[in-house]
């Protein structure tokens, strides 16, 4: 059964490259390098945000397209449990599911495709059992085209981490956590202490995820120099705060709970994307003041276009529609570009992934036995006033090598506890 589902898949991937449109290297080739005085070349290869971003400085170098393999263990997930995969009858949620891609096949003419591709990003290849991204920096400053980086706020968090209960494929337990069944937790996710700047130094935030479409994510935030505990309302978790153009809901590529948005299939095509970053720590683009990261490597992408709007009666986002950028082998979103109420574009997120079998090349403890992906770098921007955070993955100078620990028991379920979190805080 594996192995023939194994064929149908790759058929069917087959087939949609031989049914597309000749590809757009008319318009850029291998060894082209984009900056602001050509930036027209990519105009219909990137989306808009990424565009804007280009024609404000960020540097571009096309390179070979390459094929992204998944981990051996996700793969295995996949054949062995998709089969058994389907929607509820309302649509919304998953049955059947236990790890791996849910939905492997795929067909454009479906009317649940949008849908089943934003599941399949809800489980995608790049961490399945838990994470800890540790002493990573982000940086907020203008688009300064040509000229000196302007920073305005400079921030360095201890723990970015997150814990899965379901789809589990490399650390014990597997697939299921029973924590799961007694919880109901989908998934637990905190990013603590903030390490700077001073006034905000112990501060955190912690969110968790429910398996039930009609219950609402739990997430908590704590202010250090108040010694504050906060609940927060949902609707919060799609604003930034602060200088900061990042929000929760867009943290990672397109965050939010799925159950609360419907979906639209706006196509595919073949886009650049940055999928195999050669620089880590990721570079800061010194031809656009330090607003995004570059020159960096960027190739051809078979992508999902996907349009995303909150479901009315259920959560009242400051977005009135999201286009999520999905490729169609990592499944990760190269970028993400977001309206306002308006319609128009509002903001954009761009990540700068890689794929090797460790996260920087001086590793001693995060290496693996194969390629997985990383992400290196990402940029959330508000075009509307050229404000970007850029953040680092890992920062430039973290007090420890690896910084990345994917899928390695590196933090345990009580690490997402709120006096947990609190403890460290003080």
């Amino acid at each position: 059964m594996a192995v023939g589902i194994r064929r149908q898949w790759w058929f069917a991937i087959l087939s949609l490259y031989l049914a597309a449109p000749a590809p757009a290297f008319a318009q850029v080739r291998p060894g082209d390098r984009i900056t602001r005085a050509n930036a027209s070349k990519v105009r219909n290869l990137v989306s808009p945000g990424v565009y804007l971003a280009v024609t404000k400085g960020m540097v571009v170098d096309i390179v070979p397209a390459e094929r992204i393999e998944w981990p051996p263990p996700y793969m295995e997930a996949t054949e062995k449990y998709s089969p058994q995969v389907r929607l509820s009858a309302d649509h919304r949620s998953l049955v059947g599911y236990v790890a791996g891609q849910p939905f492997p096949l795929l067909d454009p003419n479906d009317p649940d495709v949008a849908t089943k591709i934003m599941w399949n990003t809800n489980f995608r290849p790049i961490n399945t059992d838990d994470f800890d991204l540790r002493f990573f920096d982000c940086e907020v400053e203008y688009f300064n085209p040509g000229g000196r980086q302007r920073l305005l706020y400079d921030s360095e968090l201890g723990h970015f981490a997150g814990y899965s209960n379901i789809g589990r494929t490399e650390v014990e337990p597997m697939p299921l956590d029973p924590d799961m069944r007694a919880t109901g937790i989908w998934w637990r996710f905190s990013a603590y202490p903030v390490m700077m700047p001073a006034e905000v130094k112990g501060s955190g935030a912690i969110r968790y995820r429910y398996w039930d479409a009609d219950r609402a994510d739990d997430s908590w935030t704590y202010t250090s120099f108040t010694r504050r505990l906060r609940r927060v309302n949902e609707t919060y978790l799609s604003s930034s705060t602060g200088l900061s153009t990042w929000d929760p809901d867009h943290q990672g590529g397109f965050a939010a709970k799925p159950q609360e948005y419907n979906y639209r299939f706006l196509g595919e095509r073949e886009l650049l994307a940055c999928a195999n970053a050669i620089h880590s720590p990721a570079q800061r683009c010194e031809s656009d003041g330090g607003a995004t990261s570059c020159p960096e490597n960027w190739q051809m992408r078979r992508v999902y276009l996907v349009e995303v709007t909150p479901r009315p009666e259920r959560i009242a986002a400051l977005q009135s529609r999201t286009v999520v950028y999905v490729d169609g082998e990592m499944w990760f979103n190269p970028y993400v570009d977001s309206y306002d109420q308006r319609g128009d574009l509002w903001k954009t997120q761009i990540y700068y992934l890689t794929w090797r079998d460790r996260p920087v090349p001086q590793a001693r403890v995060a290496i693996y036995p194969f390629k997985r992906q990383f992400v290196l770098a990402a940029v959330s921007i508000d075009v509307q006033s050229g404000l970007s955070t850029a953040c680092y993955l890992p920062g430039h100078h973290p007090p420890e090598r690896d910084c990345w620990y994917i899928n390695m028991g590196a933090v345990h379920r009580d690490f997402f506890r709120v006096e947990t979190m609190v403890s460290a805080g003080h």
